[in-house]
C-alpha cells in the first residue's frame, strides 16, 4: 500500500514538473491543451480519401524511418541475429538433405507454419497501428464453425491429414455421431485457438513497453493513448460518464489487484485492455507479471469461452433450427432460406467427397463472405497507411515545437 501511495506522489510530482518550463515559469494548462488539440486535429486530417498525395508521401517517409530504426536495433543485437541465422542455416541443411529424418522435418515444418499462421493472425487482431484486423470473425471463428459442422456430419473428428487442415474430408470409416461431444471438438481446434490467443497477448505488449519507457525516461511518449491515460488520472475525481468510469475501473483493478486483476481483464472480451497495458507499464508492473497474466487470460481462459460459444452456435441441431427460423420470416423468409440450405448441402457433399474438388454452382453466401474479407483487409491496410502518415506528421510537429523552444 505504501508503494502505491509513493507511486501516486511521484505521478503528481511528474505532472507538476511537466507544467513548468525550463526557466521555472508555469505554462498555462489551457493553452497547452489547445495546442495539443490543434495538432491532433491537423494529424487526423491526414487521410487517404482527403489528402491522398500528402498522406502517401508521409507514409513513405515514416516507412523509411521505421526501417532505419529497425535496422539499427538489429545491428545492436547482432549476436542474437547471427545465432538465429545459424539456426536457420542448420534447419535449411536438414531440410534439403535426403534421409529418414525428412518425415520428421516435414511434420515439424507443417506444425511450425500452422502455429506461426495463427500467431500472426492473433497479433494482427490486437496490433493494427490504429486499428486491428478482426481475425477471429474472419478466420478463426469460421474455422471452428467448419470443424464443428464437419464433426457432426462425419460423425468423427479424425479428418485425414493431409488434406486437413487445408480441406476437411470425412474419414472412410465413419464413427457413430453419438461419439461427438463438445470437448472432442474443442480438443480438435485447441492448437489453433491457443496460438491465436497467444498472438493477441503478444500484440498487447507495445502499449506496456511504451508506457514503461515513458515512465523510466520521464519524457512524453509518442502515443495518444498514454496522453489520454494521463488526462484521465487528472480528471479522475470528477468523472461522470460511463466510459471514463469504466476506464477508471480497469485502471484501479489492475493497479490494486495486480496479477489477478490483469488476468480478469484479459479473460473476457475487453476493448479497454490497452488501458491495462498502459497502466501496468506506467506503474512499473514486472514484465512477466503482466505478460504471464495476459497470456493465460487470452490464450487459455478467453479462448476456451469463445470456442465453446462458436461450437454451441454451430452445432448441427442449432444450425437446423436457425435455418427453419429463417424460413418462418414473413415474405422474405423462404427466399433467404433457400441459399442457406443450398450452402449447407454443398458443404455436406464436399465433406463426403474422397478427394479433389467437386463442381458446384457458386453460392452467393460464399461470394459475400469473400467480399467482406477483402473489404476488411483493404480497410486494415488503409488504416496502417493513415496511421503511419499521422505518426510522421507528429514527428514534424514535435520538431517544430522543439525549434520554437530553442529560439
Amino acid at each position: 500500500m505504501e508503494r502505491a501511495v509513493n507511486r501516486l506522489r511521484n505521478v503528481q510530482q511528474l505532472k507538476t514538473n511537466r507544467m513548468a518550463s525550463p526557466q521555472g515559469v508555469c505554462v498555462p494548462d489551457s493553452s497547452l491543451r489547445e495546442r495539443r488539440q490543434k495538432d491532433k486535429e491537423e494529424r487526423l486530417s491526414l487521410l487517404l480519401w482527403r489528402r491522398p498525395v500528402t498522406t502517401l508521401h508521409y507514409f513513405l517517409l515514416e516507412t523509411l524511418i521505421k526501417l532505419k530504426e529497425w535496422t539499427l536495433k538489429l545491428w545492436q543485437r547482432r549476436g542474437i541475429v547471427c545465432f538465429f541465422l545459424v539456426l536457420c542455416s542448420l534447419f535449411s541443411i536438414l531440410y534439403s538433405t535426403e534421409g529418414a529424418h525428412q518425415e520428421y522435418v516435414q511434420h515439424l515444418e507443417n506444425k511450425l507454419l500452422w502455429c506461426a499462421y495463427w500467431v500472426g493472425l492473433g497479433i494482427l487482431s490486437s496490433v493494427g497501428l490504429g486499428t486491428g484486423l478482426h481475425t477471429f470473425l474472419l478466420y478463426l471463428g469460421p474455422h471452428i464453425a467448419s470443424v464443428t459442422l464437419a464433426a457432426y456430419e462425419c460423425g468423427s473428428i479424425d479428418f485425414p491429414e493431409p488434406p486437413y487442415p487445408d480441406q476437411i474430408v470425412c474419414p472412410q470409416d465413419e464413427a457413430m455421431e453419438s461419439g461427438i461431444s463438445l470437448f472432442s471438438i474443442m480438443s480438435k481446434v485447441r492448437l489453433e485457438a491457443c496460438m491465436w490467443g497467444a498472438g493477441t497477448a503478444i500484440g498487447e505488449l507495445p502499449p506496456y513497453f511504451m508506457a514503461r519507457a515513458a515512465r523510466q525516461s520521464g519524457a512524453d511518449p509518442d502515443d495518444e493513448d498514454y496522453e489520454e491515460f494521463e488526462e484521465m488520472l487528472e480528471q479522475a475525481e470528477g468523472a461522470q460518464d460511463f466510459v471514463t468510469r469504466a476506464k477508471l475501473g480497469v485502471q484501479h483493478m489492475v493497479q490494486k489487484v495486480g496479477f489477478f486483476g490483469i488476468l480478469a481483464c484479459a479473460s473476457i472480451p475487453n476493448p479497454l485492455f490497452d488501458l491495462a497495458g498502459i497502466t501496468c507499464g506506467h506503474f512499473m508492473v514486472p514484465f512477466w507479471t503482466f505478460f504471464g497474466a495476459t497470456l493465460i487470460g487470452k490464450a487459455i481462459i478467453k479462448m476456451h469461452i469463445q470456442k465453446l460459444f462458436v461450437i454451441i452456435t454451430f452445432s448441427k441441431h442449432i444450425v437446423e433450427q436457425m435455418v427453419s427460423l429463417i424460413g418462418s420470416v414473413p415474405k422474405v423468409g423462404p427466399a433467404l432460406q433457400k441459399p442457406f440450405s443450398q450452402y449447407l448441402e454443398a458443404q455436406r457433399n464436399k465433406l463426403h467427397h474422397a478427394g479433389g474438388s467437386i463442381p458446384a454452382d457458386e453460392n452467393w453466401l460464399a461470394w459475400v463472405f469473400e467480399k467482406v474479407v477483402l473489404v476488411m483487409v483493404c480497410y486494415f491496410v488503409i488504416s496502417i497507411v493513415n496511421s503511419m502518415a499521422q505518426s510522421y506528421a507528429k514527428r514534424l510537429q514535435q520538431q517544430r515545437h522543439t525549434e520554437e523552444k530553442t529560439k
